[in-house]
Parts: structure tokens; C-alpha cells; sequence
């Protein structure tokens, strides 16, 4: 997973190719749209995620970088600014979701507890991706399509599965994201055969 092992050229050549495919990517109805290679699906929640943690990480950037970093914020401005009404109503659609497929994985959890454990990382980034969503979209918007009361829901049943860790990504992405609000980034659900203080059965013999 790119957020365990993190890269600033990675991310500016991923947020790069998904500003550059945002027309005519906004306003289709498909809400996953593949980029090719080895490049992630370009959703508009995934090109937030990355614009956001570049924006604060400005001062590790090289000038070329900086300059690159400037020019895709342009292009996805730009396309926002246009298509703003179906750019919103993709985001909201997105966030919901992400939302349900994290209620699928609780199903998981509840059915295979080392499944739970072992399919954690996605799901994590997953909710993340949400966060990002319910920060950029209008308030109003986000508060008409219910997702305030989902999201609380969502994280209380994620809460039933998890305890805390340290953080689970790159350690040059902590900054970027506060455990106050970002706390399941800094939380896991255990393996089935972990005693409450995170040591294996196995290690104990």
C-alpha cells in the first residue's frame, strides 16, 4: 500500500493523471474511473486525499515539484469552478459509498475476526478518503445527504472492532494527519490469538 511506504513524486504523478482526466470524469456517471498501469482509480475523494497531504507538505517539495504541484491544483480548480453542481453531487455520492462498503467490511469482522484484522488497511484509507470528502464538500450539502449521522454511525461500529496503536502509515504522513481527527489511523483491530497488551499467544510459549 503507497501510505505505508509514501512518496511525494508518487503522489504528484497520481494527483497529475487524475486532474488530467477530470473532464470528462466529473460530470459521467461512473464513479471509479481506471487511469491504466499501475495509476489508482481516479475518484474525486482519491485526488482530494492527495492534494490536500501535497498542499501540506509544500516545504519538502524540490522547485520542480512546487511547480507541478501549482499546476494540478489549477487544472482541478479549474474543473470544479465549471462543473461545481455535478462536481458536489459525485463527491456526496462517493462518500456514501465508501460509507456502505465499510459497513460490508463490519459484516466481515463479525463473521471472520482474523479476516477483520488482516483487511483493515483499505478500509482505513477507505474512511479516510471519506474524511476528505465531508471537509471539501459544502456543509449544507453534506448535512441534506444524511452523511454526518452515517459517518458517526459508521466510525461507532468501527470503534467495536479496533484499539489503539501507533500509526499505521509512512511516519512522514503523521504530520498531516492529527489523531484527533484522523483516529483510525491510529487504531487496528488485534488478531484473534493477541492478549490485551498486543503480544501473540505464540510469543508468550
Amino acid at each position: 500500500m503507497a501510505e505505508q511506504n509514501y512518496s511525494i513524486e508518487r503522489d504528484l504523478k497520481e494527483a497529475r493523471a487524475m486532474a488530467e482526466a477530470l473532464i470528462p470524469y466529473v460530470y459521467r456517471d461512473e464513479l471509479y474511473q481506471t487511469l491504466g498501469g499501475s495509476l489508482p482509480s481516479l475518484t474525486l475523494g482519491a485526488l482530494l486525499m492527495r492534494l490536500r497531504r501535497l498542499r501540506l507538505q509544500q516545504n519538502r517539495m524540490t522547485k520542480a515539484q512546487l511547480e507541478l504541484f501549482r499546476q494540478v491544483e489549477d487544472k482541478h480548480e479549474a474543473a470544479r469552478a465549471e462543473w461545481q453542481t455535478h462536481y458536489t453531487t459525485k463527491m456526496l455520492r462517493e462518500a456514501e459509498s465508501r460509507l456502505n462498503n465499510l459497513n460490508t467490511y463490519f459484516k466481515e469482522c463479525d463473521d471472520d475476526p482474523r479476516l477483520c484484522a488482516n483487511a483493515y488497511m483499505p478500509e482505513a484509507l477507505r474512511r479516510t478518503i471519506v474524511q476528505e470528502i465531508l471537509d471539501e464538500a459544502p456543509a449544507d450539502a453534506v448535512r441534506e445527504a444524511g452523511l454526518i449521522l452515517k459517518s458517526q454511525k459508521t466510525d461507532a461500529r468501527m470503534r467495536r472492532y479496533v484499539r489503539p496503536c501507533g500509526f499505521i502509515w509512512d511516519q512522514a504522513l503523521e504530520p498531516v494527519y492529527p489523531e484527533m481527527v484522523f483516529w483510525w489511523l491510529y487504531n487496528r483491530p488485534p488478531q484473534p490469538d493477541e492478549d490485551d497488551n498486543g503480544s501473540s499467544h505464540d510469543e508468550d510459549i
